[in-house]
């Protein structure tokens, strides 16, 4: 792999390079278009190897999408292409796709702050103490950053808790009952691996849409691709539907498949008071460890060009370019449709920001 050293000086401000925020699937997607369109660019990976935010999930992880829907441009995974990938064999395969492509990137880096600064010139502030003067940048952190912990003061501080990303296998959890709280797909691997060796609860929420794995013998993935419903546009009929429904293949993950493993389903949490977990109906039940799989909240604390964020702490975009010249994103969830936020998503999205990137270094001049 090509580790580039960047240099914070004058050569920086001279040379219109863009800066891609991130080193995952969405990163080097915009790297690898980039680099076909000769634009001098950067990936930062604020760990120390590529693949390791994917190597730091739940050991027992594989992707939401089978081999064939969870690949990059320009180099095919190994292995049956109807299966899934587990988290290591992806965390792999994206080191390799890296290194096969030659990319720039600058490993162990964290920016720490994007600014304007009084000439209208970007100015990226990093963990190392340089600093970058990129002419774009392009912000490919995805959707899921910060899990989401909501606050009770009246808990019990003795009560082991874990979240999504940092729980890893069931031999961290105390002995007791589990409840794991959200069921989406990650609450649901979680609550059946756990019931092997715990008493878990899962507490629901909205409802959720599941679909079956396979049609006809084919993967409902590659069916919901070839139909275009992974593909039709956010703001079109069809893709409306699919947000407001959002479903995902069963995986033998139905809420009654989880009830003959022993896992029982729990209305909306609404409160905890001491080690008593209280729901949705009034019924209150005592626990002694929780895990948060609610879902996840955007960290915009790097970007502090005005303009750019909602009062609510989200990006701002259409279709992943910001309001803001200079500045886009790939891989926000439905940033142009369903495939957005899943790895199939990754290379159409980031072809099309690279595309909007060449229009403004032409029009730049």
């Amino acid at each position: 792999m090509l580790i580039t050293r960047a240099r914070g000086s004058e050569n920086d401000k001279k040379k219109r390079f863009v800066l891609v925020i991130g080193g995952g699937q969405s990163g080097l997607a915009a790297g690898y278009y980039l680099k076909q369109a000769g634009i001098p660019y950067l990936i930062l990976e604020k760990n120390a190897r590529v693949g390791d935010t994917w190597r730091s999930r739940y050991t027992s992880l594989t992707l939401f999408t089978p081999r064939s829907l969870s690949m990059l441009p320009g180099l095919m995974p190994a292995g049956n292409r109807e299966s899934y990938p587990t988290r290591n064999e992806f965390a792999d395969y994206l080191e390799r796709y890296a290194s096969t492509h030659g990319l720039s990137i600058k490993t162990s880096t964290k920016l720490i702050r994007l600014t304007l600064n009084a000439a209208g010139q970007f100015e990226a502030d990093l963990g190392t103490g340089e600093r970058l003067y990129p002419v774009s940048v392009v912000g490919t952190t995805g959707g899921f950053q910060t899990v989401f912990v909501p606050h009770f003061s009246s808990i019990d501080p003795d009560i082991q808790q874990l979240t999504a990303t940092t729980y890893r296998d069931p031999s961290q959890i105390v002995p007791g009952r589990t409840l794991v709280v959200g069921d989406g797909a990650s609450g649901r691997d979680i609550a059946t691996e756990l019931s092997a060796t715990h008493k878990v609860l899962l507490a629901t929420g909205k409802p959720r849409k599941l679909i079956p794995e396979f049609f006809l013998r084919k993967n409902v993935w590659w069916w919901l691709s070839i139909l275009g419903v992974l593909s039709a546009r956010t703001d079109s009929w069809l893709g409306k539907r699919m947000r407001t429904a959002d479903p995902f293949p069963d995986r033998d993950r139905s809420l009654p498949s989880l009830q003959t493993r022993g896992v029982e389903i729990m209305p909306r949490l609404v409160s905890i008071t001491g080690r008593k977990a209280g729901f949705e109906g009034g019924q209150a039940i005592d626990i002694d460890s929780i895990i948060w799989a609610i879902g996840y909240r955007d960290d915009i604390t790097w970007l502090q060009v005005p303009g750019t964020t909602s009062a609510g702490g989200e990006f701002l975009h259409d279709q992943g370019i910001s309001p803001i010249p200079g500045i886009y994103y790939v891989g926000r969830p439905w940033q142009r449709n369903r495939a957005s936020a899943l790895i199939s998503g990754a290379g159409p999205d980031a072809k099309e920001i690279v595309q909007a990137i060449v229009r403004r270094h032409k029009e730049l001049g």
